[in-house]
């Protein structure tokens, strides 16, 4: 017999053999019937794996993250077949799933594909599907595994890299292919699928490497989930962050400038400028004093802090100076600089904690082909801040940035979220730096922290920054999709690098606590997800402008040119539209230009000093006519019903 531990911490005893399927089985028809995946002991395992020694059992469906993984790289494999039947002669060779579903890389040699192939594909993967296939893993050793790809170098690379005894193949219908694991029972549940582009990519990532196709596709247990899909994926292109910031002026990019590096038009630079005024309001409240940095710092500082020996092949290439030796780089973090700042003097336990806090842009070389508008990008500003307190402050710290963040959150419509607490894996020491004893100071602060502030968090193993855990926070958008904004970070390893201390009551030296913290992030994708989540109407309080003025004729021009000068005057940004065109081109412009409020201006107006007010997205209703003050009192309410007080 052994003993199964599930997730509710409940002990179950099994004959030895069972199978996580007959585990679910034993707890409701059900569940047996709409498991899919599963893990046990830490290792993703199939529903008809034996079990043969005790152990925690965690049994994954297709409403799981794990279940719609394993579904997905199922997929992967049946598209695999696919392929190689249509176009015979391609070579393999990597296909895992993503976040919304799989790719598969492929050297198509002289074959050809395109988007008029995508339905001849998804036919014939649904032809196999049908045909009920059981995925099954073997065993394989490396001389078998090297001679079934003997004619694949991409599949003989991999094997390379791996021990004998390690390699394992999965078969389904005439297929196989090279797998660690993590399969669904059988094809038989892939119930739809659609293949949705393809792109260049280089093999492992390498631009000196030859350039492969990836095939990108998503399947789904039932066609009615395909449909909901694609129309959030038309609704997703209508929202897509590229092309509303060029529609709203926001942003543009120019080959010669170089790639990955945005331009701010005037519009998106006053954007980012209110965002930066909001959060320096707030942390000015909360006791932050405003450093600045340079954009450059010497290599060895970067040596110092751990940043060269992980990121150093993601950096731009050093700078050189006339010092023979002498190397600098763009500076890939700001943390290292915050020590700095911090070590310029002594400090005593009663002058912490020190909170430095800076809007500073980064640098990082991101592959040409990672590039993804403001989401991915070779620099971007960080509106960081490093907290260095003593251990005692620590929680109270902690907790009072978790507030700071969901002061961030809910000024700007983010109310669906949850905290992820980031920790170490335990079977991958060498990721991390310093000492076990700190780690576990670390995440256990951090959960003990969202555990007081009542957050709905979970812990993910693994998803840790190299020097310390972190608390993320992962917010899903108006189209249900998860992003990560917002981390805090505790760190008791770069103090002991930079040998940062300050002295205590006993008069002895002692090494602070560093907090990192962004609650943006990086402003260029906080940008770019607030953009898609608000389609472009972002909070009134911090739209570019928030009133225009529409003159029926130059006649009223006069009048127009007053009100203006007065939500001016009392701080809304206002514009005027006078040309000589008709009302209805300039108000249907100004719906596309996403104006919260239209001030259409006439006789009428002008004689009983008043406005006919028409709010964005109400292009069926009347127009609201009211004195000017009253529309002021208006906007300034509006302003603070989603402007939050920190």
């Amino acid at each position: 017999m052994i003993k199964i531990t599930l997730p509710d911490g409940s002990v179950r005893e099994y004959a030895s053999g069972i199978t996580p399927h007959d585990v679910a089985l034993s707890i409701s028809e059900g569940l047996a019937r709409n498991v899919i995946s599963a893990n046990f002991n830490g290792t993703t395992v199939e529903t008809v794996t034996p079990l043969t020694t005790d152990g925690s059992l965690v049994l994954y469906t297709w409403n799981d993250a794990e279940g719609k993984k394993a579904f997905w790289h199922s997929t992967s494999h049946v598209m695999a077949q696919a392929l190689q039947e249509l176009y015979p002669g391609i070579k393999l060779t990597i296909g895992p799933a993503i976040d919304n579903g799989f790719y598969y890389d492929v050297d198509f040699g002289e074959n050809k594909i395109s988007d008029n192939d995508f339905k001849a594909i998804e036919d014939r993967i649904l032809a196999i599907s049908k045909e009920k296939h059981e995925f099954k893993m073997r065993n394989a050793t490396k001389a078998e595994a090297l001679e079934l790809y003997k004619d694949n170098e991409y599949k003989t690379e991999l094997i390379q890299n791996l021990e004998d005894g390690t390699i394992t193949f999965c078969d389904h219908s005439t297929f196989t292919d090279l797998c660690r694991g993590g399969h669904i029972p059988n094809t038989g549940i892939i119930k739809a699928v659609k293949i949705l582009s393809v792109a260049g990519a280089y093999w492992r990532g390498d631009e000196k490497n030859k350039q492969l196709t990836r095939v990108y596709g998503i399947s789904f247990p039932k066609q009615k989930d395909l449909t909901e899909y694609l129309a959030l994926l038309e609704e997703a292109k209508k929202r897509d962050h590229r092309k509303l910031g060029k529609e709203l002026d926001l942003f543009t990019f120019s080959q010669k400038v170089g790639q990955g590096l945005p331009l701010w038009l005037p519009k998106g630079a006053a954007l980012r400028e209110r965002l930066e005024q909001f959060l320096k309001k707030a942390q000015k409240k909360a006791g932050y004093e405003q450093v600045v940095t340079p954009h450059i710092g010497h290599k060895e500082l970067y040596v110092t802090s751990g940043h060269y020996a992980k990121y150093g092949a993601d950096s731009f290439q050093p700078i050189h100076t006339p010092v023979e030796g002498e190397e600098y780089l763009l500076k890939p973090m700001n943390c290292p600089h915050h020590c700095e700042i911090y070590n310029a003097k002594p400090w005593s336990y009663k002058d912490l904690p020190k909170r430095y806090a800076e809007f500073g842009t980064v640098y990082r070389y991101e592959q040409s082909g990672e590039l993804h508008g403001l989401t991915r990008v070779r620099c971007f500003t960080q509106d960081d801040a490093h907290i260095f307190c003593t251990p005692d402050q620590l929680d109270e710290e902690f907790k009072k940035v978790i507030d700071l963040v969901l002061y961030v959150f809910g000024s700007l419509g983010f109310e669906n979220f949850t905290a992820q607490v980031s920790v170490r894996d335990l079977n991958n020491p060498d990721k991390y730096i310093g000492s076990v004893e700190n780690w576990g100071k670390a995440e256990n602060a951090i959960i003990s922290a969202a555990k007081d502030k009542g957050l709905n968090y979970v812990v993910e193993s693994g998803e840790a920054a190299f020097y310390g855990p972190k608390l993320d926070f992962m917010v899903k958008d108006a189209l249900g999709r998860s992003w990560q904004l917002g981390t805090i970070q505790v760190d008791y390893n770069l103090p002991e690098r930079f040998d940062l201390s300050y002295k205590g009551s006993d008069d002895k030296l002692h090494r602070p606590v560093m907090i990192h913290r962004a609650p943006f992030g990086s402003m260029e994708r906080f940008v770019a997800i607030l953009l898609e989540n608000t389609a472009g109407h972002f909070p009134l309080w911090l739209m570019p402008e928030q009133v225009i003025i529409l003159s029926l004729s130059e006649k009223y021009e006069k009048y127009a040119k007053k009100v203006l000068n007065l939500l001016e005057n009392n701080e809304i940004r206002a514009k005027l539209d006078d040309r000589n065109e008709t009302i209805g081109k300039k108000i249907r412009e100004a719906e596309l230009q996403k104006f919260p409020f239209m001030l259409i201006i006439g006789e009428d107006e002008e004689q009983n000093g008043t406005v006919s007010v028409r709010k964005q997205g109400e292009s069926g209703k009347t127009n609201t006519s009211m004195k000017i003050e009253d529309f002021i009192s208006l906007i300034e309410e509006e302003v603070n019903k989603t402007l939050k007080q920190f």
